[in-house]
Parts: C-alpha cells; sequence; structure tokens
C-alpha cells in the first residue's frame, strides 16, 4: 500500500508517518496545503490519500475539496478524511462523490492505533470507514429535518448494527463487536434491510453507501 499525506501540522503528520512506516505501510509524499496534494497524488499515483479537511489557504474545507478533485483525476485514488469536529456536510460531499474507498474520522482516533491502521486498510482496499460520531449527527440531522425518528422502527440491538455497519465493518467484524454469532448479525442485517426499505448488496462499502444515503436523503 502506498500512502500520502496532507496535514499542515507537522507534529500530528510525522507522528502519522511514525506509525504508518511502523506498521509496514509506505508513505511515498507529504504535503501541507491542497495544492501540494493534488501534486503528489498525480506524481505518485498512491492507493490512498489521508488528509485534513482544513487545509492552507482557507482552513475550511480546502483538504476536502483537493481530495475530491484528486480523485476525480485519479478514481482509482482512497479517501481517508481526519477532521478536528463532527462536520456531517462533509461526510455527505465525500459521499457524494461516489464509490467505495473512502473514510472520514476524527483526528482523535488515531491515538487508537488499531483501529487506525485497521481504517487505513480498510479504506485502502475500497471499503468505507466513518467515525461512529459523524454517522450519529447524519442520523439526528435526518431525525430533526423529518421531526420524528427515522430509526424508531428498528430496535435497539439493530440500531446498534447500523452503526457498525456505517462504520464499514464486515459482518465478521459486528459479530466480533457485539459478541454474537454471525448468524445473528445476518438476521439483523436483513431486518435493517426490509425494514427501511434498502437493497440488500453483497458488497460491505455499498451496504454501508446505501444506508447513509437513506440517512442523508430528503425527507
Amino acid at each position: 500500500m502506498r500512502v500520502v499525506i496532507a496535514e499542515d501540522h507537522a507534529l500530528l503528520r510525522e507522528g502519522i508517518v511514525a506509525l504508518l512506516r511502523e506498521n509496514d505501510v509506505e508513505v511515498v509524499a507529504q504535503a501541507e496545503d491542497g495544492d501540494g496534494l493534488r501534486r503528489i497524488v498525480g506524481a505518485h499515483k498512491p492507493d490512498l490519500a489521508i488528509v485534513d479537511v482544513r487545509l492552507p489557504p482557507t482552513f475550511t474545507d480546502e483538504g476536502l475539496r483537493a481530495a475530491i478533485a484528486a480523485r476525480a483525476s485519479h478514481p482509482d485514488l482512497a479517501v481517508l478524511v481526519l477532521s478536528q469536529y463532527v462536520e456531517p456536510i462533509y461526510t455527505a460531499e465525500l459521499l457524494a462523490a461516489g464509490g467505495g474507498g473512502i473514510g472520514y474520522l476524527l483526528k482523535e482516533r488515531v491515538g487508537d492505533v488499531g483501529g487506525f491502521l485497521d481504517a487505513v486498510r480498510r479504506v485502502a482496499g475500497g471499503g468505507t470507514a466513518l467515525d461512529r460520531e459523524v454517522v450519529a449527527e447524519l442520523v439526528r440531522d435526518r431525525t430533526d429535518r423529518r421531526g420524528d425518528d427515522v430509526l424508531e422502527v428498528l430496535t435497539p440491538r439493530e440500531r446498534e448494527v447500523l452503526a457498525l455497519m456505517a462504520e464499514g465493518r464486515t459482518n465478521g467484524g459486528i459479530a466480533e463487536a457485539l459478541v454474537v454469532s454471525g448468524g445473528a448479525v445476518e438476521k439483523h442485517v436483513s431486518n435493517i434491510f426490509a425494514k427501511l426499505d434498502l437493497p440488500a448488496s453483497g458488497s460491505d462499502h455499498r451496504r454501508v453507501l446505501a444506508v447513509l444515503s437513506f440517512l442523508r436523503a430528503s425527507p
């Protein structure tokens, strides 16, 4: 796996570089702004770009815009966005670009080394890794716009399974997290799809995108 990183905070950037290299992930280039990200993606053709949402010169959504532009030019590029805050609108824009290989994590998650590395590998492999807090905010936003709880048809356990699905976990990963059988997870997933009127799919990242599309949809 070949990775590029766009992050303007040198200490965090170097920390991520060191962490990845210690775990046999090749970091081929680094950048401090959006223009730099586009240059290094074009020059190195990486598998994955790890990008801060807020980069110079605007410190608003420059990183996200650069990542979307880089992905448009290089469709096979996977993108893992890091953010200081929960900003669902950026998640929606990233997902709207389509395809798999998408991740959105809060920066504090980098401290969970195992979880962060799992997200890196999952996204680089074409999957999806979304922060639980971002997913929860998407659900709240959907609920506020409708005026009711869009997930009220789900049982508490089905909501737990949905949250783990939206993180990008496979059925096996969900079973491990909840300490239940794989068969139980499959039943919960089928129930979720049926209750939310979502098409089932054998592709993990596609099912995650389907769920999130429902949560983002207009009432």
